[in-house]
């Protein structure tokens, strides 16, 4: 049994926060804590974590996740669950790099080989999206996601809708499904309208129709639509889960291995969806060290759908991407809208320490971008 010897994070461009733990035999684990436009906080909850688990034993996972649920009084939110989850996926990581396994052997096994995924196209103010789609085709990608319009008034012309549709058809038109996420910025007035109108053209899902908020709203929209309705990005833990499963509007849920805790979380959360026939589709705009995590319990989820991966995102505009902090960037490799499950120990990929220690030295923390509307008013995002 290592104890705890060291704790380290790491603020790295373009905007993710990487933790490292190791124990007093030098055994090493990697996790990521990243919790767009709020680093600063999760570093906060990150300082006063590692000075409470240093010298605890590094083997004892699930003690150490239960530590900082049940005896912080306050528990949950994004920050919290951002922060505990570069513990617990480090903690995972180090542990089966110990054992000189993948992290889902640890787990029961694999039930696939492959795992499907989908990338981004279009950004926050959508235009013609028919090359990127293209681009992702010629990626190995079968599809993608894209928002689904630009901000919103409450009540919006109904014409500002009329884009997203022409949108969806000329993906489908090259033979690739396309999910079309609302964003949470699309309000209960617009929200019916839009669903009505991608209807006929398949959507593969609507994500966010409205914000998680609004559990009443949401119900109601997915007993008006035959879109099969996707969220979860903004829930935090299984209780915060539970209320969309019992009231049945969610098909397909969309948690956050980074915000929801970790590996131990997104397993006990998959598991409980399981018994509602709901998908996991798990969400993922984040780096390497969180999409590794994702696919170690992709691989052993039986209701596991299809992966969320950041490859060139929108956001990715300093210079790094997902192939970069790792050695082995092959491993992202997509082929017929898969990519072949992670072999090596851990989390599959080799960490490049001196990359991160070198552009984690003057990086600045991420600033969600916000909309401001014609006359003034702040709009969601």
């Amino acid at each position: 049994m290592g104890k705890i010897a060291t704790m380290e994070y790491f603020r790295v461009p373009p905007r993710w926060l990487f933790v490292k733990i190791t124990d007093e035999d030098g055994h090493v684990g990697w996790g990521e804590a990243s919790l767009e436009g709020h680093t600063q906080a999760v570093e906060g909850c990150l300082d006063g974590w590692f000075d409470r688990y240093k010298g605890m034993d590094a083997d004892q996972i699930e003690h150490i996740w239960q530590m900082s649920w049940r005896t912080s009084f306050y528990r949950g939110g994004p920050v919290f669950m951002s922060a505990l989850a570069g513990i617990d996926i480090a903690l995972w990581d180090l542990k089966a790099r110990k054992l000189g396994v993948p992290i889902y052997q640890l787990l029961g096994g694999k039930l696939r080989d492959k795992i499907k995924v989908y990338a981004w196209i279009g950004g926050d103010r959508p235009g013609d999206v028919e090359t990127q789609a293209l681009a992702r085709k010629a990626q190995g990608f079968t599809a993608v996601k894209m928002n689904a319009t630009e901000d919103l008034g409450w009540l919006d012309s109904p014409s500002a809708l009329a884009d997203c549709v022409e949108r969806v058809k000329a993906v489908k038109n090259l033979g690739m499904d396309a999910g079309v996420d609302f964003h949470g910025r699309v309000h209960k007035p617009m929200a019916k309208q839009l669903a009505r109108a991608l209807e006929p053209h398949s959507p593969l899902f609507i994500e966010e129709p409205l914000l998680s908020e609004h559990p009443g709203g949401i119900a109601a929209l997915a007993a008006q639509t035959t879109c099969p309705i996707a969220l979860g990005e903004r829930l935090h833990s299984r209780w915060e889960v539970r209320p969309f499963l019992e009231n049945g509007c969610v098909d397909i849920l969309q948690p956050d291995i980074a915000h929801v805790g970790g590996i131990s979380e997104m397993r006990r959360i998959a598991a409980m969806a399981e018994t509602y026939d709901v998908a996991i589709a798990p969400h993922c705009p984040l780096g390497p060290i969180a999409l590794a995590a994702n696919f170690q319990v992709d691989v052993c989820t039986p209701n596991f759908a299809i992966q969320e991966m950041s490859l060139g995102i929108h956001y990715n505009n300093t210079g790094q991407d997902i192939t970069s902090y790792i050695k082995n960037p092959e491993v992202w490799k997509v082929e017929e809208g898969y990519v072949t499950m992670l072999s090596g120990p851990g989390l599959g990929i080799e960490i490049d320490e001196e990359q991160i220690r070198a552009l984690s030295a003057d990086a600045k923390p991420w600033i969600s971008p916000g909309f401001i509307g014609p006359h003034g008013e702040i709009r969601e995002w």
